[in-house]
This record gives C-alpha cells, structure tokens and sequence, in this order.
C-alpha cells in the first residue's frame, strides 16, 4: 500500500526533476535566441524563477527526509538535450520552441495543481506554500507565451519572407 506521504514525496522527486528539465530547455533557447529580445528577456526571467523554484522544492524533499531523485533528473535532462537537439534543424526553431514551452508550463501547471492538493491531504503546509507560489509563477509564463504567440508568429513570418534575413532564432 502507498501512503499520502509516499505519493506527495514521489510527485515532488517528479517535479523536481521536470524543473531540472525545464531548466535546461529554457538555458538552451536563451543561449540560442538571437532575433526575438522580448522572448529572450521573458524566458530568461522564468529561467531564473525555474533556479528558485529548483532549490525550494529541495528544500521541501529534505525537511520531509527525502532527496531528489537522481534517475528521474537524470531522465529529464537527456529529454531536454533531445528537444534542444531538435529545435536546432527546425527552421522554425522560434515558433516550435515557443509552442512547446506553452505546452511545458500547462504540465508543470498540472503537476502543481497535484502537489498543492497531495500537500493538503498530507497536512503539509509548507510544501503547499511553496507550490502555490511555483503554480503562480508557472501560470504567469504560460499566460505570457499564449498572449505573444500571435506576435512572435507575425515577426518570425515577417523575418522569414525577408531575404538574407534569418528568421530561425
């Protein structure tokens, strides 16, 4: 039989190591991201939130005597090496990395939606604290990237028709 606690802690090695991922999914674009300075700015601002958001759910692995989980890290960062491996021969690599992203923060906004209701069942005040704060967060990105959608389609449209224009990043 699984306990509350058993889930809470295997949902939070889950989460951390989709942080782990997300972590090296948004360095990848930042550092590849040449044309889009407004997308560039944003992501490198929820990169830093992803850093944060990394160490607190550490923190909350340990104050319940766990730890993360060093195969499902391990897991998640050769996905994220395979995604950006990809973006790189798309020539759209702007508009699909943008898209995936959106789709990215919608999982990561599932697996918080999970974590705060286990945490409550659990009693578990402080991990709820933290992954309300990190839902918010990741709800504030998704949002952004929906609403600039339409734009960044219309520049990279815009940059692609240009000739000697690169449009990809």
């Amino acid at each position: 039989m699984t306990t509350i606690q058993d889930n809470l802690l295997d949902w939070l090695r889950d989460a951390h190591a989709m942080e782990q991922q997300a972590e090296n999914m948004l360095s990848s674009q930042v550092e590849r991201l040449e044309h889009y300075p407004q997308l560039r700015a944003r992501i490198q601002q929820h990169l830093e939130e992803t850093h944060q958001q990394r160490a607190q759910l550490e923190t909350c692995l340990r104050r319940l005597g766990s730890s993360p989980s060093t195969l499902k890290d391990l897991s998640a960062k050769i996905m994220a090496f395979g995604q950006g491996m990809a973006g790189m021969v798309m020539s759209d690599e702007v508009v699909k990395g943008a898209m995936s992203g959106y789709v990215f923060e919608n999982m990561e906004i599932a697996s918080y939606t999970v974590l705060i209701e286990a945490a409550k069942v659990a009693g578990d005040a402080e991990t709820q604290r933290v992954c309300e704060s990190i839902l918010q967060q990741e709800v504030a990105m998704s949002d952004w990237l929906r609403a600039h959608l339409p734009e960044l389609t219309q520049a990279f449209l815009t940059r692609s028709a240009a000739p000697g224009v690169e449009a990809k990043r």
